[in-house]
């Protein structure tokens, strides 16, 4: 096919990839011929110039076609986790609970800590369960597609690190965007842990959710004042909703029973 340039959120300009389309659309769930269809009725829409968020609706709107609504909302991961802001409380919850699949305990969410020279506020505090080190993390949100995750917070994230040093053994940096390449760098000169959208490679945050189904809740398309609601539970994860007591739930939340129930219908389709 004719090279075609392609604008992204950032206002970079990239050659458009079909292969990108179509190993997305396979990743969430849609079969290889669906996916390289979808990837030629987008080629035949594409123009000079054409924002890859328009591409994206694009996409959506094919998945929702041709593979049916599951794989529509697993595509729609990153935006889904973009939707946990913008206060950035339900985000740090959410990577709390992701984290916890992980071999950690979160003992602490936005704690005030005593350093050696200021008192500080501290996003979360985890405990390895492997070798019970204590684990000072930074989470930064970001509403806007396409901005990377800079310098600024890394160094923000050791400053504070450095001064509670008597109280943690390690640091860890999460972010649900892209991380620039000076903070990769600057991250493994000081023994800084990433995690963020693609870092590490090949443990990023969307593997480490998608490798255990650890979906937000967001990716059922609720609305604010449910995600709030939920939130209030520190129900994060779309699939432990299945576990809920449903008669219960409704005092707590307020949500209809008739809601949860459409929404744990979808859950069971998301993670099959």
């Amino acid at each position: 096919m004719k090279e075609i340039i392609i604008t992204k959120a950032n206002g970079e300009n990239v050659r458009f990839d079909p292969g990108k389309v179509e190993s997305t659309c396979m990743k969430a769930g849609a079969s290889r011929k669906v996916a390289k269809n979808i990837a030629s009725q987008v080629i035949s829409k594409l123009y000079g110039g054409m924002p890859t968020k328009e591409i994206y609706r694009i996409v959506l709107k094919l998945l929702s076609e041709n593979a049916g609504i599951a794989v529509k909302q697993r595509y729609r991961l990153k935006e889904s986790i973009m939707r946990l802001g913008p206060a950035g409380f339900s985000f740090e919850n959410f990577v709390g609970k992701v984290l916890e699949n992980y071999g950690y305990k979160v003992t602490a969410t936005r704690a005030g800590v005593p350093g050696r020279c200021i008192a500080h506020e501290v996003d979360l505090i985890l405990e390895s369960i492997q070798d019970g080190k204590r684990w000072l993390v930074e989470c930064k949100y970001h509403n806007l597609a396409g901005r990377y995750t800079g310098l600024k917070e890394s160094l923000y994230t050791h400053a504070r690190f450095l001064d509670l040093s008597e109280t943690f053994d390690r640091e860890m940096l999460v972010c649900n965007t892209k991380v620039s390449d000076e903070v990769t760098i600057y991250a493994n000169c000081i023994n800084q842990k990433i995690l963020s959208w693609r870092y590490p490679p090949q443990n990023g945050l969307e593997k480490l959710v998608e490798s255990k189904k650890l979906y937000p809740v967001t990716i059922l398309g609720i609305s604010r004042h449910e995600l709030d609601l939920l939130s209030q539970q520190n129900l994060m994860i779309a699939k432990d909703l299945l576990d809920v007591d449903i008669s219960d739930f409704v005092k707590k939340t307020g949500i209809s029973a008739k809601r949860i129930l459409t929404l744990q219908k979808l859950v069971n389709r998301i993670i099959v």
